[in-house]
């Protein structure tokens, strides 16, 4: 494998509605594990519309393509010099190939290019199951095993990120499991191969190893394997087959498990001894959770700051401007109260024009007071939270009190207190709770909360199950967070010590000229009202 060379390809699309264009082709000629000379990336116009949808994600629109974009065949002749007879591999080959490239090429008259190799995406599904981020989405995986950021829905961006994936993460998995060679890795990929853990059913999560020790779960894929859909009872079969292998190439002795009933009549189950194997994903769990958690409560108290930084930047001509529109929209209703129902009706809105000034002002005063409390973590602080963390997710439990109605409450209680903190960046609050929990309850007036570990196998995987849920939400969070324009804003200014102030700066200028906009109109309404009532406006500062 390691001097093979090939194509590893992405595209941008105008979206899943068939004729499907490519909007963006990007693709990196790779020798073994490694990216090798020059990237390839273009932009194709095509000439037609964008729906929304793909834009939303892809960030390309039609004027986009009309000015940067080259005209199909163009890119697609330079796409084949690049290309030659290599081999090409994507993250979800059969979309990026199947569905998209070749129906392209069959409508422009144009010779298929390269030849198919493997999906990066059924490898990573095999070696990384059961997969530890949750899911096999090429970002959930990126943040979870913190690979650069590489700019995530661009082309370019995910060809990278997928050859950070397979140097990083998947090139040591297949070295375990003895994948040295190209054709080795290639039939690894495209073999027959299911999920470890169920995707559908009542036992949906379930490993489905457990059969060996639950007579239910075995006796219902008996049931699926003799099923009418092609697909789930391949898949029943699959499954049946490698516990027939696990079981004998372990040697473990047979266990006649008494039947229920008539369906599991004269079953043989296996021991299956994994409570050891269950602690340490459970331990590794926690820790990349507690790493998790930190690492949102990091990011999201900088973007915090920064957002208040900016805000006492700008609070005098934001306060001013708001002002004016106040004043512009009473000064409006004074008019028409005045024309349609007379002066002492419109009088009656100086005192709510009063009270609403009043609360705008609150209101400011309140922003500033919270801005001021916004301070950057210390270098101390900040490597605190991952120590709290590391003690706040043995918390992480909820399956342990849901059969408890008090008791659950208790515990979602306490989860939104460490949310809140978290997101606050409330240090002070999180040491409290982490220090002593149920401390913490009694001085709530709240129950008091087990936190112990179960030791049963079955308390272990329920643990381990909802773990894994609170790193792929977490993992979400921080996606979100991260994507958003006010992450952009603190990533630039912790770049660059001048960022803020430069875009303080440009933001006055255009609140100054929406400012002077605003008192020419709150002028001309003055006089207006002045006009026909021959008094002073009463809807002033």
């Amino acid at each position: 494998m390691d001097q093979d060379v090939w194509i590893l390809l992405d595209t941008e699309t105008t979206g899943l509605r068939p004729p499907v264009y490519v909007v963006e082709l990007a693709a990196q000629r790779m020798r073994g594990w490694s990216p090798e000379g020059p990237s390839f990336r273009r932009l194709l116009d095509h000439g037609v519309e964008v729906p929304p949808e793909a834009s939303r994600i892809n960030g390309y629109t039609r004027e986009i393509l009309e000015r940067d974009g080259e005209p199909p065949l163009s890119v697609y002749d330079a796409f084949a010099a690049y290309v030659g007879e290599r081999p090409l591999v994507a993250y979800n080959l059969s979309y990026d190939l199947d569905e998209v490239l070749r129906p392209e090429w069959e409508r422009l008259g144009i010779e298929p290019i390269g030849r198919s190799g493997f999906c990066a995406l059924r490898l990573a599904q095999r070696l990384l199951d059961p997969v530890p981020a949750g899911n096999c989405k090429l970002q959930t995986l990126r943040q979870f095993y913190r690979l650069p950021e590489r700019g995530a829905h661009t082309a370019l961006g995910d060809v990278e990120t997928v050859a950070d994936l397979m140097q990083q993460v998947l090139r040591p998995l297949t070295l375990e499991r003895g994948l040295r060679t190209w054709d080795d890795i290639s039939a690894f990929a495209a073999a027959p191969w299911f999920p470890s853990r169920i995707a559908f059913g009542k036992f949906k999560g379930r490993p489905f190893r457990e059969a060996l020790d639950d007579p239910s779960l075995y006796a219902w894929l008996e049931w699926l394997a003799g099923s009418s859909n092609p697909r789930s009872a391949e898949m029943a079969r699959w499954y049946m087959q490698q516990l027939d292998v696990e079981a004998k190439s372990s040697g473990r002795e047979a266990i006649v498990v008494e039947p229920a009933s008539s369906e599991t009549a004269g079953l043989v189950l296996y021991v299956n001894p994994e409570l050891e194997a269950l602690r340490r994903l459970v331990a590794s769990a926690r820790a990349q959770l507690a790493d998790l958690e930190a690492d949102y409560a990091r990011e999201r108290h900088g973007v915090d700051v920064a957002q208040a930084q900016l805000f006492a930047l700008l609070r005098p001509h934001y306060q001013k401007r708001d002002a004016l529109r106040l004043k512009i929209q009473y000064r409006r209703k004074y008019l028409d109260t005045l024309l349609t129902a007379g002066e002492e009706e419109a009088e009656e809105l100086t005192p709510d024009y009063e009270d609403a000034r009043a609360e705008t002002e609150r209101e400011y005063e309140e922003a500033a007071s919270q801005a001021a409390e916004r301070q950057p973590l210390s270098d101390a602080e900040e490597q605190e939270l991952t120590a709290l963390f590391r003690k706040l997710v043995r918390l992480y439990h909820p399956d342990r009190f849901v059969r408890d109605a008090g008791k659950y409450e208790t515990y979602l209680r306490l989860t939104q207190e460490i949310n809140q903190a978290r997101d606050r960046g409330d240090i002070q609050r999180l040491r409290e709770i982490a220090g002593d929990p149920n401390g913490f309850l009694l001085r709530q007036g709240w129950d008091s909360l087990d936190f112990g570990d179960d030791a049963q196998l079955a308390k272990l995987r329920q643990l381990y199950g909802t773990l894994q849920e609170r790193i792929l939400s977490t993992l979400e969070e921080l996606e979100r967070l991260r994507e958003s324009s006010e992450y952009e804003l603190y990533r630039l200014s912790r770049e660059r010590a001048a960022f803020l102030q430069e875009v303080a700066d440009q933001q006055v200028q255009e609140i100054v000229a929406e400012i002077s906009a605003l008192e020419v109109e709150a002028r001309r309404l003055a006089e207006e009202i002045e006009s026909l009532t021959e008094a002073k406006c009463p809807i002033e500062d």
